[in-house]
């Protein structure tokens, strides 16, 4: 070796020596939405419109099909997946406390092994975030327009549309805020799509051209049912306000803002007062107008996830970076006549999950695995290298990302939903959901409901009770009872009163002859 070569060689020691060392262990990227629907994503099928950067990541990871939610309402669901437990553990049975932010969490476990941690976006539990070195979050639920970001030493009101504001700060955290040395974990989480569904600015008057049929089970009478799904204030058709469906001024927008909506808006706003609909045809343009505010929520939160995944390419990231999307729960879009969530049933308790593992995950798999958010905190330790505490309730999904679908990894899953009497006058309740059957157990009404999804996956039709359904029925009642006990769920919760809820029952029913 020549003088210069070893020259050259020390040089470049040198050089290595005193730049950041690159982490071994990957880092872990956690995209979260709010109220997000399977059926408004295409990757899963949706009829409704094209969401290509989600889908670009369900083409380079995994696609789960079966990924269930242990609560189907904002804060719990967040408990649950920081804490890898169910809300009778974690304390966050209802959107009302403050979450315990004392307890053992998954982002303060990661801090120990050697993460660096930032949470950005929509947090809704009221404490102030730990676990995370770095934070700036929305104040409860957050505005679509103009939010003030709250961090660990002021509250700044910065202006512009939330998902593009939230995007902007993940992406200056990723560039400049964090410890380059480190893996790092960030929490990435969105206030879109949630109530009231305000579009951006840039997709004012997407699908104006577009009408949207109501959805088969609009007009569900629930006949056969328990009194619950009856008594709930959900329904597009009845239920939904003046403010969600942009009749009235919407709130914190500026003035060029404000320009921007009412050219949007105000003119189908004076056509609609014009026609003066009524019956089915106001049902219908509710839908459409609900629907399509939802989706243009949407289509922001999908642009801005592409800025996110293009970052990651351009700074060489995307090779060790492990990108997960889900949500806090899943959605109604008119099934069964509803928006909102809270229920067993399907389309509310299923969440979009997607995982983007390089290296990890097969890509465009579709995963048929009985999996649920409880599962999060558990994975995302054992991807560190970190230990999964004994008291967690989930399990690791590393071997079923690995391996693909595996029928043996969770044979029923156990839900329960205590939030009453509130918004929407949901009935708590709990059950166990298998890979073809639901057992549901309304216990204020003591009310039961069994579905055969293979024949009904519509839940249209309650079984229970029924001769031809007696076996399966006393075995679902057995596995419901060994996962109460096995989760250690107590007898009596949560109490609830005899009295109906009648909250948020009325809404708008169009324009009266004053105008």
């Amino acid at each position: 070796m020549t003088r210069f070569s070893i020259f050259a060689l020390l040089l470049a020691i040198g050089f290595s020596a005193c730049a950041p060392a690159e982490p071994e262990q990957p880092n872990i990227l956690f995209i979260f939405t709010d109220d997000h629907a399977q059926a408004a994503i295409s990757a899963y099928g949706s009829t409704y419109h094209e969401t290509p950067n989600i889908d670009r990541l369900a083409r380079e990871g995994a696609l789960f099909q079966n990924c269930m939610v242990t609560n189907s309402i904002c804060a719990p669901s967040r408990a649950t997946i920081l804490t890898g437990t169910y809300n009778h553990i974690n304390g966050q049975m209802t959107n009302g406390p403050v979450f315990d932010g004392s307890q053992v969490t998954m982002p303060k476990l990661l801090q120990a092994a050697g993460y660096t941690t930032a949470m950005i976006g929509k947090w809704h539990l009221r404490s102030a975030p730990t676990g995370f070195d770095h934070y700036q979050i929305l104040i409860d639920q957050g505005p679509y327009y103009n939010p003030p970001i709250r961090t660990a030493t002021d509250t700044t009101v910065i202006t512009g549309y939330t998902t593009d504001i939230l995007t902007d700060l993940a992406l200056t955290w990723l560039d400049e805020g964090r410890d380059p040395a480190k893996p790092f974990m960030l929490f990435f989480q969105h206030k879109a799509p949630h109530r009231n569904w305000q579009p951006g600015p840039d997709h004012l008057t997407m699908f104006d051209d577009t009408t949207f049929a109501l959805p088969p089970t609009f007009y569900d009478d629930y006949a056969t049912r328990s009194d619950a799904a009856a008594q709930a204030n959900m329904r597009v058709d009845e239920n939904l306000n003046a403010n969600d469906l942009k009749i009235t001024p919407q709130g914190r927008l500026n003035d060029e803002q404000r320009a921007l909506w009412d050219a949007a808006y105000g003119p189908k706003n004076e056509a609609l007062r014009a026609t003066g609909l009524k019956g089915d045809d106001l049902d219908e343009w509710k839908f459409n107008r609900y629907l399509k505010d939802y989706l243009r929520a949407v289509q922001s939160v999908d642009d801005n996830i592409g800025r996110v995944l293009d970052y990651l390419d351009e700074t060489g990231l995307a090779e060790n970076t492990i990108v997960v999307y889900a949500s806090d729960q899943g959605w109604y879009l008119g099934e069964h006549g509803w928006y909102d969530k809270r229920w067993m049933y399907e389309p509310s308790l299923k969440t979009p999950f997607i995982v983007k593992w390089p290296g990890g995950v097969t890509p465009g798999q579709v995963n048929e695995t009985l999996v649920s958010n409880v599962d999060f905190a558990p994975t995302f330790l054992e991807i560190a290298g970190a230990e999964v505490p004994a008291h967690m309730q989930g399990k690791s999904l590393v071997p079923v990302l690995k391996g693909g679908t595996d029928p043996s990894f969770r044979d029923a899953f156990y839900y329960h939903y205590y939030e009453y009497p509130a918004s929407h006058c949901v009935q708590p309740h709990y059950g166990v959901r298998t890979d073809r059957y639901k057992l549901i157990y309304f216990y204020g009404l003591d009310q039961w409901e069994l579905f055969d999804l293979q024949a009904d996956p519509d839940e249209l039709n309650n079984v229970h009770g029924q001769a031809d359904f007696a076996e399966i029925q006393a075995g679902l009642e057995v596995r419901l009872a060994e996962l109460r006990e096995e989760l250690q769920v107590p007898d009596d919760p949560r109490p609830w009163p005899p009295a109906p809820c009648n909250s948020d029952a009325e809404g708008w029913d169009g324009f009266d002859e004053a105008g």
